[in-house]
Formats: structure tokens, sequence, C-alpha cells
């Protein structure tokens, strides 16, 4: 299974009047790691729009666990769990100094070809190649 982490310092801009961080903003954390994870395998955003697709993300779910705080560093870690037809990524979210779990989520992602701006039920075999698998 590919993986990726990242360690993100909690910035000021990123907390409400309580100094956690507001829920939206884990999103932006997640897309973090996710790029990260994609670049492990050398397929980034860049790369997918290169080889003819785009993957936009069309499910999200996340589960606050914990509140990350101001100046707190957190680590996030993204894990590809599906990819035959559709990108499924696993993320964890925890605070570095403690280790306690502060988010989980996951998103799902689907090929979109960019000729016929068409849907794809099938990973294309672009993808297998960058994961060093043969397409099934």
């Amino acid at each position: 299974m590919k993986t990726a982490e990242v360690i993100i310092d909690v910035p000021f801009f990123d907390v409400d009047a309580m100094q956690v961080v507001w829920h939206g903003n884990y999103v932006k954390y997640l897309e973090v790691a996710r790029c990260e994870l994609l670049r492990s395998f050398n397929y980034d955003y860049l790369e997918m729009q290169a080889s003819g697709y785009m993957w936009p993300i069309v499910d999200l779910s996340v589960k606050y666990v914990g509140s990350a705080l101001f100046a707190r560093k957190i680590k996030v870690q993204a894990r590809l769990k599906e990819w035959e037809n559709r990108l499924r990524i696993d993320y964890l979210i925890t605070d570095v100094e403690s280790g306690k779990k502060l988010t989980k989520a996951s998103t799902i992602q689907v090929a979109i070809d960019i000729s016929n701006m068409q849907m794809c039920f099938e990973s294309p075999a672009v993808l297998f190649d960058k994961l060093g698998y043969a397409k099934p």
C-alpha cells in the first residue's frame, strides 16, 4: 500500500477565537497529504492532466475525534486504499507531541477522460503503470 505523511505547524489563520482549528481547514490538510502521496508515485495533478485525465473528488468523509490547536504540530498520513476503479485515500491526523488521534477521513476520486469529459468506470492504465501494477 502506498502511504505518505506530512507534518504541519497549525497556523494562527486556521484557528478560531479559542485557538482550535476551524473544521473546514482540515480539508486543506488532507490536500497537502494527498499531493505528497500522489507525488510519491509520480502522478500528481499536473502529471494526471498531462496523461489525459483529471481526477475530481466525488466523495469526502471526515470524522472529528479531537481538536487540532494553534501552534501545535500535526501529522497527516495518507494511505492509498483503492485504485482499480477509483482512487480511495484514507487519512489519519494526529497530534505530533501527544500522538493523540484528531481526525479520520477518506476521499474518493474518479478519472475523467479530458478528451471527451466522460467519467471512466475503471482507472486508466497510466495509473497502474505509475503504481507498478499490471492492469487486470
